[in-house]
């Protein structure tokens, strides 16, 4: 969430679907899977969610690259996977995606689903040749769910959701901090002017913290 100096993110492109998919050869959705079916994901922020949902499921590690995921889970060593909708969808494969996971229920990695293009800060040039690829309504959303997670000090390795949504001038975010180990989960939502994302996402972030969110993030 925090760049190195000397750098800037020229631009965001329009998102695409932000939701986590939820794939499986047999069950149809995730309320289907009978009780201690075999889940993967290495997500911990999945792990937390699926914990709050369904504690009666057998979540396991999942690694490697999409196609390798697929392969173990279509070899029997799970009965579901969870994956992001964009990324199946940009690699052909959202034939896969059984049921979408989208909130209010369950929500996304902050910016997930979206693709930023990070250049020098000191290069006009690039970032102006950039700045024709940049979606502003994307950019608004990323901008107050990467200040959310920043404000928890928050990485892809700890159990951190977002997800803003944008309508006229108003920007709404919500917020969540799960334990991957019980499902225990605190949630925040708020509302505010769509030119001001940054203080947004902090405000979210302080009402999370307020309700112990510190505490499920040093458990992981």
């Amino acid at each position: 969430m925090e760049l190195e100096p000397g750098f800037a993110l020229a631009a965001i492109l329009a998102r695409h679907d932000p939701a986590d998919a939820f794939v499986s050869p047999r069950f149809a959705e995730l309320a289907a899977l009978p009780p201690g079916a075999r889940v993967g994901t290495s997500s911990l922020r999945r792990q937390a969610q699926l914990r709050a949902l369904r504690p009666d499921l057998d979540l396991r590690d999942l690694r490697g690259n999409v196609n390798t995921r697929l392969a173990k889970l279509d070899a029997g060593d799970y009965d579901a996977i969870v994956l992001a909708c964009a990324g199946l969808e940009r690699l052909g494969l959202g034939a896969r995606v059984r049921a979408r996971l989208a909130a209010p229920d369950w929500l996304p990695a902050p910016a997930q689903g979206a693709i930023a293009i990070e250049c020098r800060s000191d290069d006009p040039a690039t970032r102006a040749l950039c700045a024709a690829l940049d979606d502003p309504a994307t950019r608004t959303c990323v901008e107050a769910e990467r200040a959310m997670n920043r404000a928890l000090h928050g990485s892809c390795h700890v159990p951190v959701a977002a997800l803003a949504t944008l309508a006229g001038t108003r920007l709404h975010l919500q917020g969540l901090v799960g334990s991957a180990g019980d499902g225990r989960r605190v949630r925040a939502a708020a509302e505010g002017a769509a030119d001001a994302p940054e203080a947004l996402g902090q405000a979210v972030a302080q009402a999370l913290l307020a309700q112990g969110a510190r505490a499920l993030l040093d458990a992981g």
